[in-house]
Order: structure tokens, then C-alpha cells, then sequence
């Protein structure tokens, strides 16, 4: 089995589908690929299908137009907590201080609806944990490389033609389009940011 990450990305692209099967309002996953070595303390560092599916919350939310988030996207709210439940995630705590509902984890019924999707992922990530521990080991690939795939994890706002906006570390926008949900026109870094970052 290939381990480079477009085969991730087209696991990550299935399980996103499997989702859909579900859940036929979830848009589809522009960029699985973005998801590949980003982290988000909010939405959970560690890539797995729990954390995807906690995603696919903040998409049918967008979907909606539900406000699911604020601080900055930090914060889940109540709102965020009753679509992810909706989709087979549980919050047992209280809301986090600074995070809010954001820590759900799968119900038992999620976990046996979606464990194909999740031994199919799992294998998928472990297959490209060893490619790219392999990777780092016989080749010098610079700092971005030894510091994870986005070159530090400086985010940089982008904008879609309707003015909603994102925070995305440019690399990652440049391995292809993140397409907003509501106007369906990509995501792109302003002329000023990209002369600051050129600076």
C-alpha cells in the first residue's frame, strides 16, 4: 500500500463520504489534504476519525448557517454541541473555559455505525506515520520540514467574494483550493498579507 499523503488525503476524502451517507446536508471536503499535519487545539491536535467527524460538525454548521463557534473559532458553543450530537459525538463535562464544548468524543452507536470507516482510516494514518518518520530520517528537508508540514503554522487570514474568512497557513492553501461554503468561491490570501509575508 502507497503511504504518500495523496493517499491519505483520498482516505480521509472516503471517510469524509462515509460521513455523508449519514448526513446528506454535509458539504463536501474541499481540501482533505489541509487536514493532513494541522493541528487546532480548539478542534484536536491529533488527526483521527473522531476528529474529523468533529469537522464535519463545523460543516453541516456552515451548512446551516449556524454560529457554532466564537473567540476566534475557539470556543464551541451549545449549538455546536447539539449538531455534534446529532452526529454520534458526546460532550460528559462541563464546557471548557476557554474551549467550550469542543472535547466530544464518539457515542457507542457512532463508533459501531463508523468502525469499517475508522480501521480503514486508522491503517491510512499509521501507514503515513511511518512514511514520513522513514522520510525525515534519510533526507535533510529543511526547518519547514522539521517543524511539521505547514513550515511553523504561521495562519494568515484568507477571504472568499461573500467576506467570510479563515485562518490558513499559506502552504497549505497552495497544495489547492479551500472552497467557502456559502458563496462556493475559493479562499485567497489578500495582496497585503502576501507583502507582508514576502517582508
Amino acid at each position: 500500500m502507497s503511504t504518500t499523503p495523496p493517499v491519505l488525503a483520498a482516505e480521509l476524502a472516503q471517510a469524509w463520504a462515509d460521513i455523508q451517507r449519514y448526513h446528506s446536508e454535509l458539504p463536501d471536503l474541499a481540501a482533505p489534504e489541509s487536514l493532513i499535519g494541522e493541528s487546532s487545539s480548539a478542534c484536536g491536535a491529533e488527526l483521527s476519525f473522531e476528529r474529523l467527524l468533529h469537522e464535519a460538525v463545523h460543516g453541516i454548521a456552515a451548512a446551516r448557517g449556524v454560529r457554532d463557534t466564537s473567540r476566534a473559532g475557539r470556543y464551541h458553543n451549545r449549538r455546536f454541541l447539539a449538531i455534534a450530537e446529532e452526529m454520534g459525538l458526546d460532550h460528559v463535562d462541563e464546557p471548557h473555559a476557554s474551549s467550550g464544548f469542543s472535547l466530544v468524543s464518539l457515542n457507542p452507536e457512532a463508533k459501531k455505525r463508523y468502525r469499517p470507516t475508522m480501521e480503514r482510516l486508522q491503517r491510512a494514518l499509521r501507514a503515513h506515520t511511518v512514511a514520513t518518520a522513514a522520510d525525515t530520517k534519510r533526507s535533510f528537508r529543511g526547518p519547514a520540514a522539521r517543524h511539521g508540514s505547514s513550515g511553523g503554522g504561521v495562519r494568515v487570514k484568507a477571504v472568499c467574494d461573500c467576506g467570510r474568512n479563515v485562518r490558513v497557513v499559506p502552504s497549505v492553501l497552495a497544495q489547492a483550493p479551500i472552497v467557502c461554503g456559502g458563496c462556493m468561491k475559493p479562499f485567497r490570501i489578500p495582496e497585503t498579507a502576501v507583502s507582508a509575508l514576502a517582508s
